[in-house]
């Protein structure tokens, strides 16, 4: 893999260039939708007409094939922006909502959408295009400005990314900081309206204290060991060439590829001779010479990938297992008989690694899931109803998905994100446009004397009589008007229908 030079950030830099994008929201010049609708077709424009060499850096970084990288690099952000663009009036608009009694007369509530301000974006590695401009769509579509800390590990990505943005991007709004972790530790010294971080749980909680100081509101997509539970009477041949997509894919560096399955015995001895014919059909005999299959990112996670599996104490290789530091190539590698508290189910693989695990039934599986940290995603192979809402009745994840692996993220209505030491806040869609928005709820009242007179009760001086009225009108009218109507629904439908029948009967 050929690597670029990549150009850091000077600490003059980083200090203008945050000081522009916060001048720049204050001004207001990115609130009205016309500005946000130009710069998300600008954003499409950069990546289509560009498409080519956002390809030919992913190739240089990861080793990854056009096809992965059109797929689920370019298109799936093209199909983030055409959502905000479809959808963008009717998110930003203002929410009416129903006043309470008290408010009930000469008053207007609104929920209005406005932006959160200047925010960071801080992108991960894995998918170096996709996770840095999916974020930017929401930021955009919010109506903020944000600054881009692209990963240093995918340098090639990193400087094609920082020359494209200001070609098709204001830069007085949107702006590229290139640099490792003392120019991220600059950036996070300043006081931003939001962060939004992908990447591991060790960097979130250094995110999060740098954060705290200014109380600064975070989105963090982290990762996590997301399990897969297979039922023994499911179609192993689907489930195995669906886990086999799921676990290859960018050869395993994928916050919700499979870390590990829960299988019973019965089950894994149809599973493994189907999951190795699945591999065989995906990339041959020898997966090191297929142009479809990626490589590790470097030599710092090829090594911890070869240690975690030399490290392991329990476990068989089943299928593959080769590796070649000079290519950074391991194998679709599966290891059975892994015992539970071996090296390998210890911190999230982040590789083409899969461990099987022995459990005797759905109980035992839980029991499992719910003694680890909670998942980003939970994988459930089952068309047993009766189990899948056993298993989702008993456990927690960021997201669930059965009977497939990975295509939720490509969903735009269901938000994606996690919980607990997996991650906090979601985005995709409109929860991307919602994460960096901020709801300001806003009552407006009239000034008539007739309303003034009925807000009497709530000056002072206070009086017995009063408060007296107060309850009736706070506590009384409103415990009448739902008792009412729930003890007497049934005859005020009738009476409803007995009335519109007579008005019916009586215009004709």
């Amino acid at each position: 893999m050929t690597t670029a030079i990549l150009e850091y950030h000077s600490k003059a830099e980083i200090d203008q260039t945050v000081l522009t994008v916060q001048q720049t929201f204050k001004s207001g010049y990115t609130r009205p939708l016309k500005f946000r609708r130009h710069q998300l077709e600008q954003l499409w424009r950069l990546i289509d007409e560009n498409t080519d060499a956002l390809c030919d850096v992913l190739y240089k970084d990861l080793r990854k094939p056009q096809y992965e990288a059109t797929l689920c690099e370019m298109i799936i952000v093209k199909e983030e922006i055409n959502d905000a663009l479809v959808h963008l009036e009717e998110w930003a608009k203002d929410e009416r909502t129903a006043p309470s009694f008290v408010n009930r007369v000469g008053t207007t509530c609104l929920k209005r959408k406005e932006p959160k301000g200047a925010v960071l974006l801080i992108a991960p590695w894995n998918y170096p295009v996709y996770l840095a401009f999916a974020p930017l769509v929401g930021a955009i579509a919010a109506g903020c400005t944000a600054v881009m800390k692209p990963s240093e590990l995918t340098p090639n990505s990193a400087k094609l990314i920082a020359e494209l943005m200001p070609r098709y991007l204001d830069n007085k709004a949107f702006m590229v900081v290139n640099g490792g972790a003392p120019e991220t530790t600059q950036l996070l010294d300043h006081k931003w309206d939001h962060i939004f971080y992908t990447g591991n749980g060790t960097i979130a909680k250094i995110i999060m204290k740098a954060a705290a100081k200014h109380l600064t509101s975070v989105t963090l997509e982290l990762g996590g060991k997301s399990p897969v539970i297979i039922d023994e009477n499911t179609n192993m041949a689907v489930v195995a060439k669906r886990i086999a997509f799921g676990k290859a894919l960018n050869a395993g560096q994928t916050c919700v590829a499979p870390d590990y399955i829960l299988i019973t015995a019965k089950a894994e001895e149809k599973f493994v001779p189907a999951l190795k014919q699945a591999f065989l059909e995906m990339y041959g005999a020898d997966p090191q010479t297929s142009k479809d299959y990626g490589r590790i990112v470097n030599a710092r996670h090829f090594k911890r990938l070869c240690n975690v599996l030399m490290e392991n104490k329990s476990g068989d290789v089943v299928i593959g297992g080769q590796a070649d530091e000079n290519d950074l190539f391991i194998a679709p590698t599966v290891i059975a008989n892994v015992e539970r508290d071996d090296k390998l189910m210890e911190e999230e693989i982040f590789g083409p690694l899969l461990p099987l695990i022995r459990v005797t039934d759905i109980d035992d599986a839980i029991e499992f899931i719910n003694s680890k940290d909670e998942p980003l995603v939970l994988y459930i192979f089952s068309n047993n109803k009766k189990l899948v809402n056993k298993v989702l009745d008993s456990t927690r994840s960021g997201g669930v998905l059965v009977n497939d692996t990975l295509m939720h993220i490509s969903e735009g209505t269901l938000p994606f994100g996690g919980t607990g030491a997996s991650g906090m806040g979601s985005y995709h869609g409109k929860s991307s446009f919602d994460t960096f928005t901020h709801v300001r709820s806003t009552m407006i009242k009239g000034l008539s004397p007739v309303l003034e007179s009925a807000m009497g009760l709530r000056y002072a001086p206070y009086t017995a009589r009063s408060l007296s009225m107060a309850k009736m009108i706070l506590e009384t009218i409103p415990q009448f008007k739902r008792g009412f109507l729930q003890k007497n629904i049934k005859w005020i439908v009738v009476f409803a229908l007995f009335g519109a029948y007579y008005a019916r009967s009586r215009t004709f």
